[in-house]
């Protein structure tokens, strides 16, 4: 394995412009478009590299919520096109990127290695690695149903509609089909069933056509776009980006290095080395206002939260309500290059109403982050089509 280089005293970055590195290489580096038009959607999806997605549906379903961020109101159904539509239409699919989660069709053959060691019950969870070996022929035989009567969801198999908690044994092995690239999701389903398809049936054919890397080379371009995503980030940030380990993330750092895509830097107060990519911008400003999900690119790893803005963030969905301390679905606000508060939000659809449930300012938050909050809130209560916000 490569020797990763030292950063030398001269390769130095202030917080701060670790701060905004990071923050335009997420997308907030430029203004909002005053309409948001597919393409806008389209970079957006592109810079990030995925959108992870969530069943959670307190205010709006994860996955639509990092594009709402920096692009302001947008039409979800682009996003829903875009994704589940008809095949001439799709340019992203359903796969385990970071969790499950909404990928550029181009990142098909970078994880196709994965897709191979779930094949081989090497990764996925426990209960479904069986179906890989031992119960692979109960697997078969789903997989036979879909090939002969076209998409199915879990629920087609006789047994409902599974909670997470509690699926069936057709569940698993649909999950397990799925890990394993044998199947692929065609659209959702009502409450955002799954419904499964085979993937000729659903991706492009120029798309399964390509070539697949070897996992080595795979893994060295996915650690390439997790480093342009993220800007400036440490090895463990690049490997949490699309969950790899350490071992193949340390060498694919080595070799983009040894390349001069990555350059080791020095952030004032980090303890570790962090790699900066040679195409990151470096601004003197940044002027945006944002509500940022629970499971946004900027903030999903919160060890970095806490590093580049000073900002513990911890999402309380599972804490019992009497130990939550800001509340059950908080939204960080990104104001300027900084995290100034948090607010605990739920789309009351039934009122037409987005009640903020608890508001929190960080102690050194600006004079005018109250104000600029009710803009946000105000903005995005719209764009859910609710008509108004309520503080609860």
């Amino acid at each position: 394995m490569r020797s990763t280089p030292v950063p030398r005293r001269s390769d130095t970055l202030s917080l701060a412009g670790a701060r905004r590195i990071a923050l335009a290489a997420s997308g907030f580096g430029r203004s909002r478009p005053g309409a948001v038009r597919r393409s806008d959607l389209a970079r957006t999806v592109e810079r990030l590299a995925l959108h992870q997605i969530d069943s959670v549906n307190v205010v709006a379903r994860a996955h639509y919520l990092p594009a709402f961020s920096r692009l302001g109101a947008y039409d979800r159904a682009l996003l829903d096109r875009a994704a589940w539509g008809p095949k001439r239409a799709r340019t992203l699919f359903e796969y385990w990127g970071h969790e499950a989660s909404l990928l550029p069709l181009a990142f098909h053959p970078l994880l196709r290695w994965r897709m191979a060691e779930a094949d081989r019950g090497e990764i996925g969870w426990r209960h479904l690695r069986a179906f890989a070996l031992e119960r692979r022929a109960e697997a078969e035989a789903v997989l036979a149903r879909i090939r002969d009567e076209g998409p199915l969801a879990a629920s087609d198999f006789g047994a409902g509609r599974p909670r997470w908690w509690e699926w069936s044994d057709a569940k698993r092995a649909l999950e397990w089909l799925f890990w394993a690239g044998h199947v692929t999701t065609a659209t959702r389903r009502g409450t955002f069933e799954r419904v499964y398809d085979l993937p000729e049936r659903v991706l492009p054919h120029a798309l399964l056509g390509l070539a697949t890397p070897d996992a080595p080379e795979a893994q060295r371009q996915l650690i390439e776009r997790s480093a342009r995503a993220l800007g400036v980030a440490t090895a463990a940030d690049l490997r949490d980006y699309f969950r790899l380990k350490p071992e193949p993330t340390a060498a694919a750092i080595a070799v983009l290095a040894e390349e001069g895509v990555l350059q080791p830097v020095a952030v004032n107060g980090w303890r570790q080395i962090a790699w900066l990519h040679r195409d990151a911008r470096r601004p003197r400003r940044i002027d945006v206002q944002a509500l940022l999900a629970p499971f946004d690119p900027l903030v999903w790893e919160r060890a970095r939260t806490e590093r580049l803005f000073g900002f513990r963030y911890r999402i309380e969905i599972y804490t019992p309500a009497e130990k939550r301390v800001h509340g059950y679905y908080v939204l960080p606000f990104l104001l300027g290059d900084r995290l100034v508060g948090r607010v605990d939000l739920k789309a009351d659809r039934a009122r037409s109403a987005l009640v903020a449930r608890r508001i929190g300012f960080e102690a050194d938050a600006p004079a005018e982050a109250a104000a600029r909050l009710d803009e946000e809130l105000a903005l995005m209560a719209a764009w859910l089509g609710l008509e108004r916000v309520e503080r609860g």
